[in-house]
């Protein structure tokens, strides 16, 4: 008998540790769960146990969560790491980029937990993390979660927040303001009437879609007076916004919650994200990936790999999946070329942002990309691609999409 998976959850508020032994109740037949209350005991217990995944809170005395990942991977480099902290503590996370595989935001839900935990089980995904963060080891500008969008995030988890708050929240910085207002009126959302007022925007295209737009308008940000070898931002800012648009047309059109809609729209906005990290980090290396890969496009994917050992896709996964996003957008971002290559199989926004972002490049008259029919037809929505065509490519769909 394969013997089970022994996952070992470090904190030292017993409150915390009791909230997470009771959500994770259900699985005990799955895993063998083991929970200390500090670093110490943590590095004691891994002397003398053997254990497949470890999660840390990332705030706690004498010996942080930080410096308990930093010894586990110099003394366990094979044990996969995760940080479980709440949003504030983000920014600590991204410190810890080359040690922390995953980041899961906390308070979160018995199923968040189970399918991060399942994802740093899975063996592939481990071959993959390994190579990706050897990369992410040599990379000294990664993009952090705005601190904005932080703030909306906690304002969020207030249940008494309305939308006045959130415009607040946003009202605050002018800047931010100036560039969701400038978007929101443009012709990409085809309001019928201007919009003047965080609070405005807000009311008129939803508090997920600002946020996501502050994350987004945040995140291009943070590389707006970097060197960025062969990447010109404005045109990766356009292309992203129109392939979100499309995305989010598409899960409209099959009828997806709320949420599925929105996780559409923000993979969207986010699924070159990994060219700009890129980009960013190996200017020279990447201008050179660029130009070799004007002559023959097609192979775009195949030159970065044989430069950096990963592709601009899975290291935009590799940022989502520390920045804490659900593991839908995770999952998007890392296989909106190659959708076949994802262990999961059903409709969702991998399904939405691999053709939004094929019919995008096409609208600007890049041929190369090859949409995966094969992959629709696994999902049973081959028969639907002719009707997400001709809605993205017969007008402006972003227009349609956020109407």
């Amino acid at each position: 008998m394969t013997p089970r998976k022994r996952i070992l959850f470090v904190d030292d508020e017993s409150d915390v540790r009791d909230g997470i032994q009771r959500l994770l109740r259900p699985f005990h037949h799955e895993w063998e769960l083991k929970f200390v209350g500090g670093a110490r005991e943590a590095l004691e217990f891994l002397g003398t146990s053997r254990v497949d995944v470890l999660v840390t809170d990332m705030g706690m005395p004498v010996m942080s969560g930080a410096e308990l990942l930093s010894v586990v991977a110099e003394q366990h480099p094979d044990l996969v790491r995760v940080a479980l902290a709440p949003p504030a503590e983000q920014p600590l996370v991204m410190q810890c980029a080359t040690l922390a595989h995953q980041y899961i935001p906390r308070p979160c839900g018995a199923d968040v937990l189970r399918d991060a935990i399942n994802r740093a089980l899975d063996l592939d995904q481990a071959i993959r993390r390994e190579r990706i963060t050897r990369l992410v080891a040599r990379m000294d500008n990664m993009p952090s979660l705005p601190d904005l969008y932080l703030e909306l995030v906690e304002k969020l988890q207030d249940p008494m927040c309305c939308v006045d708050d959130v415009g607040q929240v946003i009202a605050r910085d002018i800047s931010m303001t100036a560039r969701i207002l400038k978007l929101v009126n443009s012709a990409h959302f085809g309001l019928r009437r201007r919009v003047s007022s965080p609070h405005e925007a807000v009311n008129y295209v939803g508090v997920d879609i600002v946020k996501a737009l502050v994350l987004s308008i945040g995140a291009f940000a943070q590389f707006e007076r970097m060197k960025l070898g062969g990447v010109v931002l404005d045109a990766l800012w356009n292309h992203s916004l129109l392939t979100a648009g499309c995305s989010k047309m598409i899960a409209i059109a099959e009828g997806a919650s709320s949420r599925e809609v929105d996780e559409a729209f923000v993979a969207g906005m986010l699924h070159d994200v990994g060219k700009l990290a890129l980009a960013a980090n190996f200017a020279g290396t990447y201008a050179r990936v660029v130009a070799r890969a004007a002559k023959a496009p097609e192979r775009h994917l195949h030159v970065e790999i044989a430069e950096f050992g990963a592709d601009h896709a899975e290291i935009g996964g590799q940022l989502l999946a520390l920045w804490g996003l659900p593991s839908t957008v995770v999952d998007a971002v890392s296989w909106h070329h190659n959708p076949m290559g994802c262990p999961e199989h059903s409709f969702g926004p991998l399904a939405c942002v691999h053709a939004a972002n094929v019919w995008a490049h096409e609208s600007n008259a890049v041929k190369w990309l090859k949409l995966a029919e094969e992959y629709y037809e696994r999902i049973d929505l081959g028969h639907r691609l002719a009707d997400w065509r001709r809605e993205c490519m017969g007008g402006d769909s972003s227009k349609k999409a956020t109407a």
